[in-house]
C-alpha cells in the first residue's frame, strides 16, 4: 500500500512487564501505526524473547504471569512473534523510518518509554530505545484534559466506584474504555497490542469532543 506522506502518523503501543516497577523489563511489546484519526494501518505484537524465554525468574515476578501459557499458546499458533530485543527495535526503527514517525503514543507513557529505556539499558551500552527528538504522547493526559472533564464521565464514575482520594476520577484505560463503549462489564487484556487498540480509541474518542487538549508527554 502506497504511503500518503500528507498524513502524521504514529507510533501507539504498550508493554507488559516482568521484573519490579522501579526496573520494568518488557516481555510483550506491541504496536499500532495509526494516523492522527486513528486510522489503522500496521499492527505487529512480539514476545521479547531475552526476558520471556531467558529469563525465568525475572518472568515469575510479572504481574500479569497468569498469562504464560496463553502466550506460549499464542506462539504455537503463530498470533505473536518471538524476537529477540534486538529484532523487535530495529522492527520498530524500520517502520518509524517508513512512515515518517516521530511520535510515539501509550496510555501512561511515562511507564512504557521507561520500560523500553530500562530494557536497553539491560541489554546494551545504549540509554535510549527511541531516537532522539522521537515526541510522547501519553492518551490518559488526554483523557484528564478532556474526558475527566466530562460530567457524563464523573457521573459513570461516581455510580461504579471509579473515584479515590474524596473526587479523583480514575483514568485506567479499562475504565475509560467502559465508559466510551459502555460496556461496564469490559476487562482489559493486559496484552500488548490488544490494549495499543483501547488506547487508540482513547484518542478518538477524546479527539472528537474538539475541546482543547493536552498530549504531549515529553520531547
Amino acid at each position: 500500500m502506497k504511503i500518503d506522506y500528507r498524513h502524521r502518523y504514529i507510533l501507539a503501543l504498550d508493554t507488559e512487564t516482568a521484573n519490579n516497577m522501579d526496573d520494568p523489563l518488557p516481555y510483550d511489546i506491541g504496536y499500532a501505526v495509526i494516523d492522527t484519526n486513528g486510522k489503522i494501518y500496521l499492527t505487529r505484537s512480539f514476545v521479547n524473547a531475552d526476558i520471556f524465554y531467558q529469563c525465568p525468574d525475572l518472568m515469575a515476578t510479572a504481574y500479569y504471569a497468569e498469562k504464560i501459557p496463553r502466550y506460549k499458546e499464542e506462539i504455537r499458533q503463530g498470533k505473536r512473534q518471538v524476537r529477540s530485543m534486538y529484532e523487535i527495535r530495529e522492527q520498530i526503527k524500520a517502520d518509524m523510518k517508513k512512515y515518517h514517525i516521530t511520535i510515539v503514543m501509550a496510555h501512561n507513557a511515562r511507564f512504557d518509554i521507561k520500560a523500553l529505556n530500562t530494557l536497553i539499558r539491560y541489554r546494551t551500552a545504549s540509554r535510549y530505545f527511541f531516537p532522539y527528538g522521537t515526541s510522547v504522547w501519553d492518551t490518559m493526559l488526554m483523557a484528564k484534559s478532556v474526558i475527566a472533564e466530562m460530567p457524563t464521565y464523573r457521573k459513570f464514575c461516581e455510580k461504579h466506584g471509579y473515584v479515590y482520594n474524596g473526587s479523583n476520577l480514575r483514568l485506567t484505560a479499562e475504565i475509560l474504555y467502559q465508559f466510551i463503549t459502555k460496556d461496564k462489564e469490559f476487562k482489559e487484556s493486559h496484552t500488548g497490542l490488544e490494549d495499543v487498540l483501547i488506547e487508540i480509541q482513547i484518542m478518538t474518542y477524546a479527539k472528537r469532543q474538539h475541546k482543547k487538549m493536552k498530549k504531549v508527554l515529553y520531547k
